[in-house]
């Protein structure tokens, strides 16, 4: 059975995934050593998913979904 997923909630997941992998990328951690240890089984995604939720530009993402929609009334008055 399959889990519905909102995409805030993907974007999330997203988000989180990407985190770690820069916290340890910045120790200095190779990609798939940061995969095997802090990923896969905590989030059990294969390596080309990791891979692909790697390029995924969440941030501006989650930033357009958090921003209100602005419309624009337009009033027409006769005389």
């Amino acid at each position: 059975m399959r889990m519905a997923y909102t995409k805030r909630f993907f974007l999330e997941r997203v988000r989180e995934i990407n985190e770690i992998y820069s916290e340890y990328s910045q120790k200095g951690d190779p990609t798939d050593y940061i995969y095997r240890n802090h990923i896969r089984d905590r989030f059990h995604i294969s390596r080309s998913a990791f891979y692909e939720y790697l390029s995924i530009p969440y941030k501006n993402m989650l930033k357009k979904m958090n921003t209100p929609k602005v419309v624009q009334l337009e009033f027409k008055f006769e005389d």
